[in-house]
């Protein structure tokens, strides 16, 4: 996709969906389009727990003890991360907010800057969301991903890279993956009825090719096809 002016397209936005959904890919499609920032929550938990930043520290307290962050540091790092004057400049938020309380303080503050012009929700039926999320493995050496149906390795179960032994996660085998959907179902249903109401919220289809999702995302921004291009 080719770029178009940034300033004559909604640049501050929020991407959503269930696992195995695509928005991290779709996200990074997004952002070459506007040209403006993608700001992943779990990069900003990597880069302040590398810096040693005193809400990285809180972090690690609670990750270092296979414990879920408090909702109070994860948006001090993202609002952080927004502050005027990127807020005019634009951003992508991809994996925040998860839930009503990081919603309202994100709320919150764009009362007192620029609202969200766009909260993107990518559609996934489950049945698929279970056979994309059950299908990865992952080589215990290196790390190399693979998909069973999409991306397979030339030898079952072998890393093409280096040979090693390819792993499933656990988080990946199938009862968990449907545990994960259900958690988030109950946690951002609640939110995106708060999106619709303010007539933010829109939905696409997440089936089918990378780059056919990414039309239709733009498309039902009013962007349409015309920002793509060689």
């Amino acid at each position: 996709m080719g770029r178009r002016e940034a300033g004559s397209l909604p640049q501050r936005l929020i991407i959503l969906g269930p696992p195995g959904a695509g928005k991290g890919t779709q996200a990074k499609k997004l952002t070459e389009v506007l040209d403006v920032p993608h700001i992943a929550s779990g990069d900003l938990f990597r880069h302040h727990r590398s810096k040693g930043t005193p809400l990285g520290i809180k972090a690690s307290e609670y990750m270092n003890n296979g414990l879920l962050v408090p909702d109070e540091i994860t948006t001090a790092m993202v609002l952080e991360r927004i502050q005027p004057p990127l807020d005019m400049q634009g951003y992508l938020l991809d994996g925040f907010p998860r839930n009503m309380f990081q919603a309202q303080a994100l709320d919150d503050m764009a009362a007192r800057g620029r609202p969200v012009d766009y909260v993107i929700l990518i559609s996934v039926p489950d049945d698929e969301l279970v056979a994309r999320l059950s299908g990865r493995h992952i080589c215990g050496a290196c790390q190399a991903s693979y998909h069973i149906k999409t991306a397979p390795p030339s030898t079952p179960g072998r890393c093409d890279r280096c040979g090693g032994d390819l792993l499933q996660r656990e988080d990946d085998r199938p009862e968990a993956v449907r545990v994960r959907i259900r958690v988030y179902n109950e946690e951002t249903h609640p939110m995106l009825d708060h999106y619709a109401r303010s007539g933010k919220l829109v939905e696409v289809d997440g089936l089918g090719r990378i780059d056919e999702v990414a039309e239709r995302l733009l498309k039902a921004m009013h962007l349409g096809p015309s920002v793509g291009g060689p």
